[in-house]
């Protein structure tokens, strides 16, 4: 008869410790992924990465990043078996490519009337953010050097400047074909093209990101920096010491936007997911990093940004010009 209750007892013990158990370890269940393939600056990745494990804790979002060029080429290479469900901050000429391959999905049950006109392209895309271009100096290199702040792109070609100069690669980045489209609209192609073949011989390194130069400013590398302008506000609000200029010609920009990847749009978890991007992501991006005008009647300020920015002509941005264009970069 002892043994009986020992056994009984011994019994509800393993039967409470396993349930017990089960309070403290995180379910056997895997959490269904939602994959996002993304330009953003690492920063702005990390910033994503916490919001949206806060906002779905059940699901499993994993981030890729990727330069804007391999980004957008990785994309039309997997076509429609890629396992990227949302392609997020990529520049609209590339998203219209995607488009016109069938690889986005329809967007329109998305009110757009939330966005300014001028950034309203497709129903497959919508705008996540205005990526502006400014010229960057580090004062202290130019001062190791003996130089004198640039007042104008001509003054860039001086060889005072030699391997001092970092500019994005057009190939790659979104940033650096805005720099070139800016200045084909500006002095013509060929003119354009005999500018940066010139510019070349300045430069250190054709940068991958557009977030390459800012990087390169902080460390010193450089004195010049062709840049994103989001980018530099954020390394100087976190205390680096450069200074944001523009040229006579005004800032090139760019319109980034995000997607979804046609037929993921029928899973709820992306669906989510991308509804949460529109909806709140997108205001939170342009109140903490980049203010520069998407949404109609909305204004954001982020300490250090230039206001009232004079825009570049940036006309005939269409797939058609940037693949051109690019087929006659060489550096």
């Amino acid at each position: 008869m002892e043994k009986c209750k020992v056994k009984k007892v011994l019994f509800l013990l393993i039967i409470c410790f396993l349930w017990m158990l089960g309070l403290f370890l995180p379910s056997c269940t895997p959490r269904e992924t939602v994959l996002i393939y993304t330009s953003a600056e690492d920063y702005r990745v990390e910033h994503m990465r916490q919001c949206l494990n806060e906002q779905f804790p059940q699901y499993n979002i994993v981030i890729e990043y990727m330069p804007t060029g391999n980004h957008a080429a990785k994309l039309l290479a997997e076509g429609k078996s890629t396992a990227c469900d949302i392609t997020y901050d990529l520049e609209y000429t590339y998203l219209s490519r995607l488009e016109s391959e069938g690889l986005l999905a329809d967007l329109s049950s998305y009110d757009y009337s939330v966005f300014c006109e001028d950034v309203c392209k497709s129903n497959c895309y919508m705008p996540d953010y205005r990526n502006g271009g400014a010229i960057i100096i580090n004062p202290a290199v130019l001062e190791k050097h003996g130089l004198d702040k640039p007042t104008c792109y001509d003054d860039l070609l001086d060889p005072k400047y030699r391997d001092l100069i970092s500019m994005p690669n057009p190939n790659s980045s979104g940033t650096g074909y805005m720099f070139l489209l800016a200045m084909v609209n500006r002095r013509g192609e060929d003119e354009a093209f005999a500018y940066f073949d010139k510019l070349s011989e300045n430069v250190l390194q054709f940068t991958s990101s557009g977030s390459g130069p800012v990087n390169a400013l902080i460390q010193g590398e450089v004195a010049i920096g062709l840049g994103i302008t989001g980018t530099a506000v954020n390394a100087i609000n976190n205390g680096a010491e450069l200074e944001i200029i523009f040229f006579e010609e005004g800032s090139p920009y760019a319109l980034y936007g995000q997607s979804i990847i046609k037929g993921k749009e029928t899973r709820p978890a992306v669906k989510e997911v991308f509804d949460y991007l529109y909806s709140t992501y997108g205001y939170l991006n342009c109140e903490l990093f980049y203010p520069e005008a998407i949404y109609e009647g909305k204004s954001f300020s982020v300490p250090n940004y230039p206001e009232n920015i004079s825009y570049c002509d940036m006309s005939g941005d269409t797939a058609a010009t940037k693949e051109r264009l690019l087929a006659k970069w060489t550096h």
